[in-house]
């Protein structure tokens, strides 16, 4: 799984951003085989006024067979910001993915075709 870190200005990026955010990732979401790539964007909406919730991230994660699952959180600080959005993530692929392979595992349900042979004879009488 590839993993892209962005930040925009007001983020100081080093190799702890991107290792933290890496690991982060993949711990939580590491076990599903049809995420090929995760865009991870990270800034500070309202770096000057260090108003709570100014810290954003979002993650958009590009699934093979499945459109981009993408979420955003905005928290305190940028760590926080990072972990809630990894949570979302998670959660979202848990969901979609949940989903597509409920559909491939469930089997259809039998016909009885001699109930619909019996039900056909006595509605013509």
């Amino acid at each position: 799984m590839e993993i892209n870190i962005n930040t925009d200005n007001t983020i100081d990026r080093h190799q702890g951003l991107d290792e933290r955010v890496r690991s982060s990732v993949e711990a939580a979401i590491g076990r599903f085989e049809q995420v090929r790539r995760v865009d991870v964007h990270v800034s500070n909406e309202n770096s000057q006024k260090h108003e709570d919730g100014s810290n954003y991230c979002m993650m958009e994660a590009r699934v093979s067979g499945y459109a981009p699952v993408v979420v955003h959180a905005h928290a305190e600080n940028l760590q926080l910001s990072i972990t809630a959005a990894v949570g979302k993530l998670q959660r979202a692929l848990d969901s979609a993915l949940g989903r597509l392979n409920d559909k491939k595992l469930r089997e259809p349900a039998p016909v009885d075709i001699d109930a619909m042979a019996d039900k056909n004879l006595t509605s013509g009488e």
